[in-house]
C-alpha cells in the first residue's frame, strides 16, 4: 500500500512567537529571530506513529529531509524518496511533491502543515485521490484536516486497515495573512478535496458567522469580566483572541488586536499582540487569569489560532485561572461535542478532561464536556 507523506516544515513556526502563519520568507526569517521552532515533523510523527503496527504493509512516498524522509526512515517505514529540494522549503516545493505523489499513484496522501499548505496540495491533487491532513499550521480553517495529529493517523490506520470508507468532499479555506495580522479576517474557498469520513477523526470548517445577533449576551459576558478586573487590580489578564472577546477591550477603551494576544492590568494594555515569551516576561511572578473563547464549529479552546498561549503559560498561570467564554448557542452548535485542547503537551491536555464551566452571559454559566487531545 503506498502512502504519500508531505511535510511542510515550517509550518506552525509563527504561532507562539505571535505572527500568525508564516507565509513568506521575510515573515519566517522573523519568526526564526523570534526564537520560533520547527513543530511540523513531531507532529507528523505522532500520527506515523498510529501507523506502525501496518509498517511491512505500508510504503510511504515522500521528499527529501524534512519534507517526509528523515521521519519515515526514523520510524522505520519502507521509504521511497522522490524529487529534490533546496536548502529552503518553499511552497513551490509542495506543490511538485504532490504533483509527484499523483504521478506515482498514492493510495492515500497525508500532508502536515496548515492552510497554506492544504492550498499548495489542492492546486494538484484537486479531488483525484483521498488526503487526510495533519494539523500543525497556525490558520486551520480547512475541512482536510483531522482534529489533531494523533486522529489523522488513527484515520489512516482505518483506511489502509481496509474499512470501507465514504469519501466526503473537504473545503480548503485560507485567509490573507497580511490582512490577518491587521486584525481583517478576508477568507476564500480555493478548492475542495476528499477526505475519508469518519466524523471522530475529522474537524469541521471553521464557522465564521458574524456575532451581530449576540451583540448584547457578548457585552453582557464582557461586563463580567471587566467588574472582576476592577476588583483584581494587580491581576494580570491575557485576553486570547477572537471576536467574541472584542467587547471586554471595547469597553475598557483599549485597542484590541482581534485575531492575536492582548495582556491588561487595571484597566490599562501592558502588552499588545504579544508572544509567548512576550506573555511569559509580563506574567512572571505575578497572579494571571487567562481569558479565551470557542472557536465556532469546532470546539478548539487551546491550540488553534492562539498558540501563544502555550502549555508553559498554562502551568505558570494554573488551569484554575482560566475563563472560557461563549454564547449557549456557539456551545449548542457543537450538538454535543467535546470542546478540545490541543498545547501539543499531553499532560496539560490532560488537565483538562471532564467538564468545564463556561460563562454564557453577564450572570449564567454552564457545564461544557471538554477534551485534551492524547
Amino acid at each position: 500500500m503506498k502512502l504519500g507523506l508531505i511535510i511542510n516544515p515550517i509550518a506552525g513556526m509563527g504561532g507562539r512567537v505571535g505572527l500568525k502563519g508564516t507565509d513568506g520568507e521575510e515573515v519566517l526569517q522573523q519568526a526564526i529571530s523570534l526564537g520560533a521552532v520547527p513543530e511540523a515533523n513531531a507532529k507528523a510523527g505522532q500520527a506515523l506513529a498510529e501507523l506502525l503496527p501496518l509498517q511491512s504493509r505500508v510504503k510511504i512516498y515522500t521528499y527529501p529531509g524534512a519534507m517526509g524522509e528523515d521521519l519515515a526512515k526514523e520510524l522505520g517505514f519502507q521509504t521511497v524518496v522522490l524529487g529534490a529540494v533546496g536548502n529552503r522549503t518553499t511552497a513551490e516545493d509542495t506543490v511538485a511533491a504532490a504533483k509527484r505523489m499523483l504521478e506515482e499513484q498514492v493510495d492515500l496522501l497525508c500532508f502536515a502543515g496548515g492552510d497554506g499548505t492544504a492550498r499548495n496540495v489542492a492546486a494538484v491533487i484537486k479531488t483525484t485521490l483521498p488526503v487526510i491532513g495533519i494539523p500543525a499550521g497556525v490558520k486551520i480553517h480547512s475541512g482536510v484536516f483531522a482534529s489533531h495529529p494523533q486522529a489523522a493517523g488513527k484515520l489512516a490506520f482505518k483506511f489502509f486497515s481496509g474499512e470501507e470508507l465514504e469519501l466526503m468532499d473537504g473545503e480548503v479555506m485560507d485567509i490573507d495573512e497580511e490582512a490577518f495580522r491587521s486584525g481583517v479576517v478576508t477568507t476564500r474557498l480555493y478548492g475542495v478535496m476528499k477526505i475519508p469520513l469518519a466524523p471522530e477523526f475529522i474537524q469541521m470548517t471553521k464557522s465564521g458567522g458574524s456575532q451581530i445577533p449576540e451583540r448584547e449576551i457578548l457585552i453582557g459576558i464582557a461586563e463580567r469580566i471587566v467588574d472582576e478586573m476592577k476588583s483584581n487590580p494587580e491581576t494580570i489578564y491575557i485576553i486570547g483572541s477572537g471576536s467574541s472577546l472584542g467587547p471586554i477591550m471595547e469597553l475598557l477603551d483599549l485597542p484590541n488586536t482581534l485575531l492575536g494576544i492582548d495582556v491588561v492590568c487595571n484597566q490599562e494594555l501592558v502588552g499588545r499582540d504579544v508572544n509567548e515569551k512576550e506573555i511569559h516576561d509580563l506574567i512572571h511572578g505575578r497572579s494571571a487569569k487567562i481569558v479565551v473563547t470557542v472557536i465556532g464549529n469546532q470546539g478548539y479552546v487551546f491550540g488553534r489560532g492562539n498558540q501563544q498561549i502555550s502549555a508553559e503559560v498554562i502551568r505558570q498561570v494554573g488551569k484554575n485561572n482560566i475563563q472560557i467564554v461563549a454564547t449557549r448557542n456557539k456551545i449548542d452548535a457543537l450538538q454535543g461535542r467535546p470542546l478540545l485542547v490541543d498545547t501539543g503537551d499531553q499532560e496539560v491536555n490532560s488537565w483538562f478532561n471532564g467538564y468545564t464551566r463556561v460563562i454564557t452571559s453577564y450572570g449564567s454559566e454552564m457545564a461544557a464536556k471538554i477534551r485534551g487531545l492524547a
